[in-house]
């Protein structure tokens, strides 16, 4: 809830629901995933995280707000998972899809780590990393930098001299990396409102049909052309 650029915005309105539920059931409909955990902070405004998430009958871990990688590592304890799947919390379209094809990627190669944005290839606000628990567990005793805590992985892809990383591509008809779906901002809010409220099935919205409609529609696209992503440790 302490966004900085826009407050609040996990509980944002978006068609009816806020945009946190709408990151867990589409992170649901993923085949490769068996159970989702909502690690959120340990400050009285995250609350009402926690409320959602007990509707929603998801698990909520709360912990440290800037150490991140070690609230990820809280969240899983008591869990039997190998890997775990991070996404963020501002991502609303995500495409189960994008989760299964980088989860089934790691694991055909063995990888300790795997995502889509080390090479970005599809827009933003499809990002997924999957990576090893046993990886994350060593990131967390080799991570020194707040932003190795504050980002959970950068102590994992950092250092591909001690840890096998891979990138996965989008295919080519989700293949824009320069649109930008997740909410950082006004703006972003205002173009996923947008996408959501023109498709005859929001729920089902599929990466190639975001990005389909966003080539379609210059003046939405436009919306938030202008917004930078926030560089590491800002």
């Amino acid at each position: 809830m302490g966004s900085t650029r826009l407050p609040g915005k996990a509980l944002a309105d978006l068609g009816g629901r806020p945009i946190l539920e709408h990151v867990v059931r589409r992170v649901r409909r993923a085949a490769t995933v068996d159970e989702v955990i909502v690690a959120t902070t340990d400050r009285p405004a995250d609350d009402a995280i926690e409320s959602l998430c007990a509707r929603l009958k998801v698990r909520c871990y709360r912990g440290d707000e800037e150490d991140v990688l070690r609230r990820f590592l809280g969240a899983i304890e008591g869990t039997r998972a190998d890997v775990v799947v991070r996404v963020t919390a501002d991502c609303p379209l995500l495409d189960p899809a994008v989760i299964d094809r980088v989860v089934r990627a790691r694991a055909r190669a063995k990888a300790d780590y795997a995502s889509n944005g080390l090479e970005r290839s599809w827009p933003r606000g499809f990002d997924v990393e999957a990576v090893r628990v046993e990886a994350l567990a060593v990131a967390d005793r080799l991570a020194r930098q707040p932003h190795e805590r504050e980002h959970v992985t950068p102590a994992i892809y950092e250092h591909p001299d001690r840890f096998r990383v891979m990138n996965v591509l989008a295919p080519p008809g989700a293949r824009a990396p320069e649109l930008r779906v997740c909410v950082d901002t006004a703006e972003d809010l205002e173009v996923v409102r947008r996408i959501m409220a023109e498709s005859e099935d929001p729920d089902g919205l599929r990466d190639e049909d975001v990005v389909a409609f966003l080539q379609s529609h210059p003046d939405v696209r436009s919306i938030n052309a202008h917004v930078q992503q926030k560089a590491l440790g800002e």
